[in-house]
């Protein structure tokens, strides 16, 4: 005997409403897919006054060279190839510093014959300013091993101390850099860093400089070209040389002060260069400005992946300070001839 009609109606009731009750009290059975999730107003409020404070400092830059009739490309934060120009609110520290927990970032620098004098202030720098937190090696190259004042290290900071021979003349102390770098970056850093960062030593770090400068190959601008039309640079123009540049040709003027990127782009840079030296020795001639010539060559026609500004180099008494809002890495006060000599 079928049940009544009414009784079936009275049954499926019940349990359409029993279904409905038990999905009110666990809704996360039904809704699961379509949950949103949780938004963090503060990390978007933090993220919004980050994105307006670079949009004042660059507005800022844009209205100070109003009408001054001198060339507006390198205050841009992007290049016509797009890499990114950094300069002081472009970037957000914390999220950098979290990708890069357990890179390895190599500082290369010389010190030979009186610039040993300028090791220790740039060693006590770099402590306080350079890569704070992060895993680094500092590869030490001077003929005065037994010279070197050490500082104390964080941990996770090795110094390696390497013996060069001093040249006579300072410009070719300064363009054996290459050679060194074209070893080093061949058979022995590969092993132990991902990134290098090449620096004179006659500087000191001034403020923070940390992993917003990584990229696979990164130069900086010139403080005294940054402004200037390409036409002005002073590349080699000399058609005999390896490093000559021809007029219209090239974007920047990088110096050689500081520039960096991944070892195996160092590596393919500092051969380039020092194939370039070689060859002008060999016809007895010398790029205009060694082998910061023969740098701005490669940069010419293998474009930088990240440029700093000229907040990342810089030295007391140059003009258009006011775009710089924070100097990172400041020349030392010296007499040029009697350091060189």
């Amino acid at each position: 005997m079928l049940p009544s009609r009414p009784y079936v109606i009275g049954t499926v009731v019940v349990l359409i409403l029993f279904i409905v009750g038990f999905y009110i009290q666990n809704p996360e059975l039904i809704f699961t897919a379509k949950q949103e999730p949780q938004i963090n107003l503060t990390q978007i409020c933090s993220q919004k006054l980050i994105d307006k404070s670079i949009q004042l400092e660059h507005c800022e830059r844009k209205l100070l060279l109003k009408d001054t009739g001198v060339r507006k490309a390198a205050i841009n934060v992007i290049t016509p190839w797009l890499a990114p120009v950094i300069w002081d609110g472009t970037f957000n520290i914390n999220i950098l510093n979290d990708q890069h927990k357990e890179t390895r970032i190599g500082l290369f620098v010389f010190a030979v014959k009186k610039y040993i004098r300028f090791l220790q202030p740039f060693l006590e720098s770099a402590e306080r300013f350079f890569m704070v937190g992060h895993k680094v090696t500092y590869y030490v190259f001077t003929d005065k091993v037994s010279d070197v004042v050490k500082p104390k290290i964080a941990n996770g900071r090795v110094l390696q101390l390497h013996e060069v021979t001093a040249d006579q003349r300072w410009q070719d102390v300064s363009m054996r850099r290459m050679d060194t770098l074209q070893v080093f970056t061949k058979e022995h850093m590969p092993k132990e860093i991902d990134y290098l960062i090449c620096a004179d030593v006659d500087m000191v770090f001034n403020d923070h400089m940390g992993v917003e400068i990584l990229g696979d190959l990164v130069a900086t601008l010139h403080p005294g070209f940054f402004l200037s039309e390409p036409e002005s640079f002073s590349y080699e123009r000399r058609p005999i040389s390896a490093a000559y540049i021809p007029h219209g040709q090239g974007d920047f003027y990088y110096m050689a002060a500081l520039y960096g990127g991944k070892v195996e782009e160092i590596y393919k840079l500092s051969m380039a260069c020092q194939k370039g030296i070689t060859e002008d020795k060999k016809k007895n001639i010398e790029a205009v400005w060694q082998e910061e010539s023969h740098l701005n060559k490669y940069l010419v026609y293998n474009k930088p992946t990240k440029v700093l500004s000229p907040e990342y180099l810089w030295a007391t008494g140059l003009p258009h300070g006011e775009f710089i809002k924070k100097i990172r890495f400041l020349a030392v006060d010296k007499n040029h001839n009697e350091v060189r000599n």
